[in-house]
Parts: structure tokens; sequence; C-alpha cells
């Protein structure tokens, strides 16, 4: 079988040739990529790509998503992504603990026309999942935030999901350090111990997709 990894182009040929080949970022979400590059230089890596963001876009309207959690909002491309995704009359909750950043989601929010679709509540995200109604009212999910509480915010989403409600986890690859064994680190060994649990987890089919860093999508069974 060849994959992806066998083809003989560097990577920034197959990114290029994945973007060229996917849902375009519209005006909004590329001045927002080039303000967080300039603006947040040293932190611009958080933000996911346009492939990524079609994505989850996908996924949000797959799911027919009313009510979608975001745990990790950053500068707000992926939130406008999923937003974009959500069935008429949608709710997007967003979870972070910046309000510097979120000051700028919020100005292209407001641009992409999604500002009365979003509920942002800044405060650590594990407090405010486990603050809400335990019941099973989640359609979507997206976790792009701090790696050493991935496994809270795992068990304190799935438990809330509804069935075929989809949970997707970015950066599950580590820029390809779960694979090395050698690598022990604290945010390595967390990860590494998380994607284990989630392909054995009775509660969910989950599949894991080589883009970028690493996407895992699990749905509820």
């Amino acid at each position: 079988m060849i994959t992806i990894m066998d083809v003989n182009a560097s990577p920034e040929a197959v990114s290029d040739y994945l973007l060229a080949h996917s849902a375009a970022q519209d005006d909004v979400l590329a001045r927002l990529a080039e303000e967080t590059r300039t603006a947040f230089s040293d932190f611009s890596g958080m933000q996911i790509s346009a492939d990524e963001g079609a994505l989850l876009t996908m996924l949000a309207r797959l799911t027919g998503a009313t009510y979608a959690v975001e745990v990790g909002t950053f500068t707000g491309y992926s939130s406008i992504c999923i937003a974009r995704g959500l069935d008429e009359g949608g709710r997007l909750l967003a979870c972070d603990v910046s309000g510097e950043w979120t000051s700028v989601a919020q100005r292209y929010w407001a641009e992409a026309g999604v500002a009365d679709r979003i509920e942002l509540r800044l405060a650590p995200a594990a407090e405010t999942l486990a603050a809400l109604p335990d019941e099973p009212s989640i359609d979507f999910a997206f976790v792009d935030a701090d790696k050493e509480s991935y496994p809270t915010y795992y068990e304190e989403l799935v438990r809330r999901l509804r069935p075929g409600g989809v949970l997707a986890l970015d950066n599950v690859l580590l820029g390809g350090r779960v694979f090395d064994e050698s690598e022990q680190g604290e945010r390595v060994t967390i990860m590494r111990s998380l994607n284990d649990r989630v392909a054995a987890d009775d509660r969910v089919d989950a599949v894991m997709l080589p883009v970028r860093d690493g996407v895992t999508v699990a749905r509820r069974r």
C-alpha cells in the first residue's frame, strides 16, 4: 500500500497541494491568519491551517450540530469554521483563558457574521466543562488547548456527547514525538496514553487522521 509518506515530494509541496484541493479560506479567515502571524508570532503555530478549518466545518455540518463546544479558541479561526458549520439556530461554546487572544477572535467573529452564534467563557476549560449539565447534549466538540489537560477534556466531553456526536482532538501526533519511545516528557507520555485510551474506549468509534499534526475523530456510540 502506498501512503502519502511514500510520495517523493517535499512536505511543502504536499501541503500546498492539499490546501489547493480543500475548501479555500475566505478573506476574513485569510486576514485573521495574517494578523495572528503578525501580532502573535511566537504563538502563531497554535493556529489551525485552512484545510483543517475546512474539516471542522464539514464535521459540524455532517453531525447536524446545533450545540458545539470548543476548548482552546486562541484568535478565533477554528471557532469561525465550526460556527459556519452549525445548523440553523446553532450555538458554539468557546472556552479559553486569554482575553488578549480572544479579543482578536471577537472582532473577526463579528466580521464573519457568526458572533451571535458564539458564547465565550474566559476560565479554565476544565472548570467550564465540569459545570455543564451532565447529560448527552453536545453534538460536536473540538479540543486544541494545553495538551497536559487533554485526558480531562476528553472525559468531560465524551460523557456529554449525544449518540452520534463527534469529538475532534488536535495535535495528537505532537510533531511525531508520540512515535519515539525515547521521548518521555510529560506532554508526550500524556498524549501517548490518551491515544491508547481513545482507541480502546468502547463508548466511541475513533479514527486518527494524519491531518497536519494529527487529528483524532471520535464518534459517540
